[in-house]
């Protein structure tokens, strides 16, 4: 079993702040397990689960207040976006005196897919966002794995490239027959389906949303629907353009990315590391697993991670702001770093603190003033 010890000290704290810790993050991630080893080392109380998938656990809130007013202790209630009513109950609970229980709230949709329902509990509701596993879980060791398979823990943890391939498939039209719908979200499964997998070849691109529109047949209302449905199920991130006060012609579209290099590769087609190698997405596969490795690393969260672009010129492809520190990125699938014009004046114009050029390596040297070469590896 892979130790998540850095997520159970984020309940800890949470905990410690809120009477409410809710952890978010897609389908299959790990987030009852983790909950589950928080629950066997840290808790010496009474544990009361419901997993809302269960039509039992589910008719035991049929009468939510009665059910769980009576309880101490933690409680745990897993796929919490099935019943969104129970956020008002659970903020009546919150503000009891000397409340004698803790409310540890699983679910597989982003804040913002949530946000009317679970605003109700402001003030009392801490939120932790849990990922598939990462490189410093699994160590450098493994980063051949993680980077083909994936970080879902069914995928990584696979007999086999085959058996690994296999679940992927079946998680993507699990997700898409069953998740959505359950959502509340009446898409075809075969229309996300596609449009997904045509997303899929726009990985590390930025998106032009009346030229995908026209490609895939919808209106650009109906594109960014699409797009902002997949983000908040933590299926793709649209990484934002970073704007200065600079007389250029700056990138404002989003990039868009795959999280999880396994579903990418899956969306692809690619069923073995070897097929991958030759593969025209081979680079952007790597610049997308690369930095959701660096995000996860520095902890960045939305309003500090970005990418910037001006047209036809200078590009960096992550920029981090980190403890008023401007950090940059430049990602390449080569085994021979080098700096380019274009990242010179791109460190320039950003005024950049630190700039990073990593590359699939296990060295880290100077190439020039605040500029390093970085292997991956040495980024975590």
């Amino acid at each position: 079993m892979i130790n998540r010890t850095t997520y159970l000290e984020k309940i800890r704290f949470q905990f410690d702040v809120h009477p409410v810790v809710a952890i978010l993050g897609p389908r299959q991630c790990g987030k009852t397990t983790l909950a589950q080893i928080y629950a066997d080392r840290f808790v010496d109380q009474t544990v009361t689960r419901f997993d809302l998938e269960d039509p039992i656990h589910l008719s035991r809130l049929t009468s939510p207040k009665l059910a769980l007013s009576s309880l101490e202790g933690l409680v745990v209630i897993d796929e919490i976006q099935r019943s969104p009513g129970l956020f008002e109950i659970l903020r009546v609970l919150a503000d009891r005196k000397n409340n004698p229980a803790r409310f540890l709230i699983l679910g597989s949709a982003s804040r913002d897919l949530i946000r009317q329902s679970s605003e109700t509990l402001a003030g009392r509701i801490g939120y932790i966002e849990l990922t598939p596993f990462s490189l410093e879980e699994t160590g450098i060791e493994k980063i051949r794995d993680l980077w083909f398979a994936g970080g879902f823990p069914p995928s990584f943890l696979a007999k086999s490239e085959a058996i690994s391939s296999a679940w992927r498939k079946a998680y993507i039209s699990t997700f898409l027959e069953r998740d959505i719908p359950n959502l509340g979200f009446s898409i075809p499964p075969a229309a996300l389906r596609r449009f997904w997998m045509m997303l899929a070849h726009y990985h590390g691109q930025t998106i032009n949303y009346s030229e995908f529109g026209r490609s895939f047949g919808a209106s650009d209302n109906t594109i960014r629907r699409y797009m902002d449905l997949l983000a908040s199920t933590f299926m793709i991130r649209q990484l934002p353009p970073w704007y200065e006060n600079i007389q250029k012609r700056q990138v404002k579209a989003p990039k868009v990315y795959v999280r999880d290099s396994g579903i990418f590769h899956s969306l692809l087609g690619v069923e073995t590391f070897s097929d991958l190698q030759f593969h025209p997405k081979l680079g952007p596969s790597w610049e997308g697993f690369a930095i959701e490795t660096i995000i996860r690393h520095y902890g960045a969260e939305e309003g500090e991670c970005y990418f910037w672009s001006v047209t036809g010129r200078s590009e960096i492809d992550l920029l981090i702001f980190s403890a008023s520190r401007r950090i940059g990125f430049e990602i390449k699938h080569t085994d021979s770093p080098k700096i380019t014009r274009s990242l010179k004046t791109a460190q320039e114009d950003l005024k950049i603190d630190e700039l990073y050029i990593v590359y699939p390596g296990k060295d880290r040297f100077p190439m020039d003033r605040k500029i390093l070469a970085a292997g991956l590896e040495t980024m975590v």
